[in-house]
């Protein structure tokens, strides 16, 4: 059976859905992707480009509230920002909960009119996230 793995952030609208996005494309056949956030912030158009760039496709995705998947047992919760951490509530059963903080590529931008520079700001993140699922199965048991 497949690990479900939930990724955690404020908004669901960048960092959790790089990393979801990252999960069902790297290891489709073994974990069940899933993200969520506290609040509904939308989805992030620089972080459907910068996913898009290589090759994953989370347009399709949509930004969702934590209580919308809380029929599920997760195997892990990542929170990916303090605020989620901070925020994160206790999962029934054996979810293992880890932090693992990113940036925040729209805080990062903020300000910024040059979109070279802001896609940067994106693509260091996606990137970094992405390494860090290439090893999410050391912590899933």
């Amino acid at each position: 059976m497949k690990k479900k793995v939930l990724f955690l952030c404020t908004g669901n609208s960048c960092r959790s859905q790089m990393a979801e996005g990252w999960l069902r494309y790297l290891y489709r056949d073994h974990f069940d992707a899933f993200s969520a956030g506290i609040a509904k912030h939308g989805m992030n158009n620089y972080a459907i480009q910068v996913m898009k760039e290589i090759g994953i496709d989370i347009s399709t995705h949509h930004s969702k509230l934590l209580t919308e998947l809380k029929n599920l047992n997760f195997d892990l919760v990542v929170t990916v920002c303090s605020n989620a951490h901070e925020s994160c509530p206790l999962f029934p059963g054996k979810a293992k909960v880890v932090h693992v903080p990113f940036d925040d590529p729209p805080a990062l931008a903020a300000g910024l009119t040059d979109q070279e520079a802001i896609m940067a700001h994106y693509r260091r993140v996606r990137d970094q996230i992405g390494e860090f699922v290439k090893s999410i199965d050391k912590l899933v048991d």
